[in-house]
C-alpha cells in the first residue's frame, strides 16, 4: 500500500466524494451551488488575470533565449510528425467540447452580445467565442507541458507535477500533497467532460430517433465509453491514442469542410478574418474584463470563469500528455505550436459553424430558440444541410471517438502519475483509474439530474469552479520556479543554436 501511496489516497479521496454523491445527491448540489458562489464573489476576476497572464509569460518565453532548449538531447528529433502531434494533442486538449457548442455558442453570443460594440453582432460573437477557446485556453495546457517536458525531457524527472518543484522542495509530504491534488484536479475535469459528452450523445440519440432517452441511457454510454478508453489506454499511446486521435481529427475535417462547401465560403471566410482580427486587438481589454469590455459577473461566471476553471482543471493531464509526445521539439515549437495551430483550427470551425447558423436564422427571419439546447444544438443545426442523417449519425460517433480519446489520454497519464511517474505505467492502474472514472462520472450525472431547472452543464460549472481554485495558485509557483530554473542553468542554454 505504502509502494502506492498517492494512488491510494488519491482513490480513496474520489471514491468517499462518489458516495457521498450517491447516498446524498441533493444535499451535495446544494454545498456545491453554495461554495460555487463564495469562489465566484472572491476569486473569478483572479481567474481572469491568471490566464492573461499565463499567454504573456509563454510568449515572452517562447521569442527569448530559452525557446532554443530542446526537449530532449541536442540532436534528437521529434517523436511523432506534426499531423499526429497536432492530432494527438487537439484531441486531447478539446475534443467534443467543439462539437457540444459548435453552434449553440455563437448563437448565444450574437443574441445576447457580451459587451457593447460598434461591431455587428455577429462579429462580436465569434470574437467572443473566440476569446473563450482560444490563446488563454491553450496557454492553460501549454505552460504545463513547456514545464512538464522540461523536467522530463531535459532534468530526466519522473512524470509527476511534484518532479517540476522537487529542487526546491524538499518535503515529500508537500511533493505527495501536490501529486494527489493534481490527480484529483484532473479527474473532476474530466468527468465533466464524459458527463457532458455522454449527455450531448443522448441528446442526439433523442433528436435522431423522436425518442426520450433519459438517465439510464446517459449512464451506460458513460459504461461504454469508459470500457473503450480503458482498453485504448492498456493498449498504449502508439497503438490506441495515436490511433483514435487521427481518426478523430480526419473525421472531423470531413465535417467541417463539407459545411464550408455548402455554406457560403466567402462569407465564412471573412466572418474568419474579421472576428480573428478584432480578437487580436482586442484581447487585452477582453482578458482584463475593462471598460467596454467587461459583460458583467453573471455572464462571466455563467461563461469565461467557468471556461477558464475548465482549461484549468483539464491543464494537467492534457499538459503533461503533450509534453510526453513533445520530445525532440523545442520549448518555442512547443509553445508557439500549442497556442497558435488548434487556436487557429477552432477559430475557423467555429466560423463555418456559427456564421452558417446566423445565415440560417436570417433566412427564418425569426428565432425562436432553434440553437438554444446545447446538447442538440449541432444535431438540429444539420438538418438543414443535405445528408442530415449520415452528418447526424458521424457525430455522435465522432463525439464517442473524442470521449474515448481525452479518457484513455487522461487514463494513461493519472496512472503515470500513480505508478512512481513511469512513462509506460503498470495496466493495473489504467484499469483502477477507469472504474473509479466511471463511478465519478456516474456520480455527476446524478448531480446534474437532481433538481428539474438544472442539467449537467450547470452541475459542471458550480463543480469546476471550485475544484480548480487550488490549482491556479500552484500554476504561479510552478512558472516562478521553472523560470528560476532557466536562468540557473546556463549549460543547457549554451548547448542550443542560437
Amino acid at each position: 500500500m505504502k509502494k502506492h501511496s498517492i494512488l491510494s489516497i488519491s482513490v480513496s479521496i474520489i471514491f468517499i466524494c462518489t458516495l457521498i454523491v450517491f447516498f446524498a445527491t441533493e444535499a451535495s448540489y446544494n454545498a456545491i451551488e453554495s461554495a460555487s458562489l463564495w469562489v465566484r464573489n472572491y476569486f473569478g476576476y483572479f481567474y481572469l488575470y491568471l490566464g492573461f497572464g499565463c499567454v504573456i509569460a509563454l510568449l515572452l518565453l517562447a521569442f527569448s533565449k530559452y525557446g532554443r532548449i530542446k526537449l530532449g538531447k541536442p540532436s534528437s528529433n521529434p517523436e511523432y510528425s506534426l499531423w499526429s502531434w497536432t492530432a494527438m494533442l487537439y484531441s486531447a486538449g478539446m475534443g467534443s467540447g467543439i462539437l457540444l457548442r459548435a453552434v449553440q455558442e455563437p448563437v448565444f453570443m450574437q443574441q445576447n452580445p457580451p459587451f457593447n460594440s460598434s461591431l455587428p453582432a455577429q462579429t462580436v460573437a465569434l470574437e467572443f467565442t473566440f476569446y473563450q477557446w482560444g490563446l488563454t485556453a491553450w496557454a492553460f495546457y501549454g505552460l504545463f507541458a513547456v514545464i512538464v517536458g522540461y523536467a522530463l525531457h531535459v532534468k530526466k524527472k519522473k512524470v509527476r507535477i511534484s518532479a517540476t518543484i522537487e529542487d526546491s522542495v524538499k518535503s515529500n509530504t508537500l511533493k505527495n500533497s501536490v501529486d494527489v491534488i493534481t490527480i484529483i484536479t484532473t479527474v473532476f475535469g474530466l468527468i465533466a467532460a464524459i458527463g457532458l459528452g455522454t449527455t450531448q450523445i443522448n441528446g442526439g440519440l433523442n433528436h435522431l430517433l423522436n425518442q426520450d432517452f433519459g438517465l439510464i441511457t446517459t449512464i451506460l454510454l458513460c459504461v461504454f465509453i469508459s470500457t473503450v478508453a480503458c482498453y485504448s489506454a492498456w493498449q498504449g499511446v502508439n497503438k490506441g491514442i495515436k490511433i483514435f486521435s487521427n481518426l478523430n481529427i480526419i473525421v472531423t475535417f470531413g465535417i467541417l469542410l463539407f459545411i464550408f462547401f455548402t455554406s457560403d465560403m466567402k462569407r465564412i471566410l471573412i466572418a474568419f478574418f474579421t472576428s480573428t482580427y478584432h480578437y487580436i486587438i482586442d484581447f487585452i481589454p477582453m482578458s482584463l474584463a475593462i471598460g467596454n469590455y467587461n459583460p458583467g459577473l453573471e455572464f462571466l461566471t455563467g461563461w469565461t470563469f467557468y471556461y477558464w476553471a475548465f482549461w484549468l482543471a483539464w491543464a494537467p493531464f492534457t499538459g503533461i500528455f503533450i509534453a510526453r509526445i513533445s520530445k525532440g521539439r523545442t520549448i518555442r515549437q512547443l509553445l508557439l505550436g500549442v497556442l497558435i495551430i488548434p487556436s487557429l483550427g477552432t477559430f475557423f470551425w467555429f466560423s463555418v459553424f456559427g456564421t452558417s447558423a446566423f445565415q440560417l436564422i436570417e433566412q427564418w427571419g425569426v428565432y425562436n430558440n432553434e440553437f438554444s439546447n446545447v446538447f442538440s444544438s449541432i444535431f438540429v443545426f444539420f438538418e438543414h444541410y443535405p445528408f442530415a442523417t449520415f452528418l447526424n449519425i458521424t457525430s455522435l460517433f465522432l463525439l464517442i471517438s473524442f470521449l474515448i480519446t481525452s479518457v484513455d489520454s487522461a487514463v494513461f497519464v493519472l496512472s503515470m502519475f500513480t505508478d512512481k511517474g513511469d512513462k509506460n505505467p503498470s495496466k493495473s492502474h489504467r484499469v483502477i483509474w477507469s472504474v473509479f472514472i466511471l463511478l465519478a462520472t456516474i456520480a455527476l450525472v446524478l448531480l446534474g439530474n437532481i433538481k428539474a431547472d438544472i442539467n449537467v452543464l450547470e452541475a459542471v460549472q458550480r463543480l469546476l469552479i471550485i475544484t480548480s481554485l487550488p490549482f491556479s495558485f500552484f500554476i504561479i509557483i510552478m512558472l516562478f520556479l521553472f523560470v528560476k530554473d532557466l536562468r540557473k542553468n546556463k549549460a543547457i542554454i549554451s548547448k542550443t543554436k542560437p
